[in-house]
């Protein structure tokens, strides 16, 4: 929390598997697993779409990791609706399908987004989530609180009611949804209202349980590209800042906790906006998109943390352990000096990742991450 608030801890913080963007993805964990000689039961997962890993503890401990997963539960009121094979619908009604990528590795992608038709009146009359659901919150205070008073790890918790873009484009779909903020501003306008009131509702539920014992509240919502921004800053500003400002605000008066904003990608031009409306600390800091990270700590290292940067798109997967650990140096260089870094992988750590990478980067860490920084 000392990094968080930008001041210089006795070590950098360490981040692997504390969320769904900075954990190994199933396969990934397994290998891990095996190189380390653990026998352990079946992976368990942060996210189903995801497939992102939840870590056990002695997997935490040998990372040194520093941050702990705190999730909303599944409903209890609410079946998934039957679907065919290899496909699954989730609580917003819109349809996944697995993807092989490898012969033994998978994702799960959008198939079918159920107001990819809609006019503004169909969006009252979609069938959404009930966020007050008990399912999600039942038993989590005394999970939270133990976790709190039995650990020392930062809580890093999620309740699954948060986003806005990335919802309104799988239940529209990806290019309807681009072409409303031209043609039908006022679906977008209505979409994003309708998901504000589920994600308020479903948040003060979560917060009212466990709000006090957490330490960072995670939330999300990719707003760009590895090349740029995937809407206009004037398209942020009309149409997702309002909401998002509303939400953050109502998260601060409910936790004490950090917030943590995750997008992937140059989002850059709008670092000024995430801090104006109340983001603590961003990620994933994608060093491949976002240029000279120097500079970027010079411009916002006094008003927001950086929270990731160890590259996953070619240092973890194709680099040797020595790139791995000079990549580990570089980015402590460039981003922890004053405070505000918490070291983490680049989003999820995929199967190309070998396990001796993962443990550069985490020993790597541990070694050059001790303040005062050389």
């Amino acid at each position: 929390m000392t990094a968080v608030s930008r001041q210089e801890p006795d070590r950098v913080p360490i981040d692997i598997g504390g969320g769904t963007s900075t954990t190994l993805v199933v396969e990934a964990y397994d290998n891990l697993k095996k190189h380390l000689g653990i026998k352990a039961g079946e992976t368990q997962t942060l996210s189903k779409q995801y497939r992102s890993a939840r870590l056990d503890d002695v997997v935490l401990q040998r990372l040194s990791s520093d941050c702990y997963p705190l999730r909303a539960r599944s409903p209890l009121n609410w079946t998934p609706p039957p679907s065919e094979e290899d496909t699954f619908i989730d609580i917003w009604g819109v349809k996944w399908r697995k993807i092989w990528y490898r012969d033994f590795a998978f994702y799960w992608e959008i198939a079918e987004s159920p107001l990819a038709d809609a006019d503004v009146d169909d969006i009252e009359r979609h069938a959404w989530p009930h966020p007050r659901d008990p399912g999600y919150v039942a038993g989590l205070k005394d999970d939270a609180r133990a976790l709190f008073e039995e650990t020392e790890y930062a809580i890093e918790a999620s309740c699954g009611f948060y986003s806005f873009f990335e919802t309104a484009y799988a239940l529209r779909g990806y290019e309807q949804l681009f072409m409303d903020f031209i043609q039908k501003p006022e679906f977008v306008t209505a979409l994003f209202e309708k998901l504000l009131e589920i994600n308020l509702a479903g948040t003060e539920r979560f917060l009212a349980e466990a709000g006090q014992y957490i330490h960072v509240f995670r939330t999300a919502d990719d707003l760009a590209s590895q090349n740029g921004l995937l809407i206009s800053p004037d398209m942020y500003r009309k149409f997702m800042k309002p909401v998002q400002q509303t939400y953050f605000d109502f998260v601060k008066s409910h936790t004490d906790a950090s917030i943590l904003y995750h997008s992937d990608g140059n989002v850059v031009p709008l670092l000024d906006d995430l801090i104006e409306i109340g983001a603590d600390a961003i990620n994933p800091v994608q060093p491949s998109a976002l240029g000279d990270l120097d500079e970027i700590k010079t411009t916002f290292g006094d008003r927001i943390t950086f929270w990731g940067a160890i590259d996953t798109h070619r240092v973890l997967p194709y680099g040797s352990e020595e790139d791995v650990r000079a990549e580990v140096r570089r980015r402590i260089r460039e981003l922890a000096p004053g405070g505000g870094y918490v070291l983490s992988s680049v989003h999820s750590i995929l199967v190309d990742v070998p396990p001796r990478n993962v443990l550069a980067m985490a020993d790597a860490a541990t070694e050059y991450g001790v303040y005062p920084l050389d």
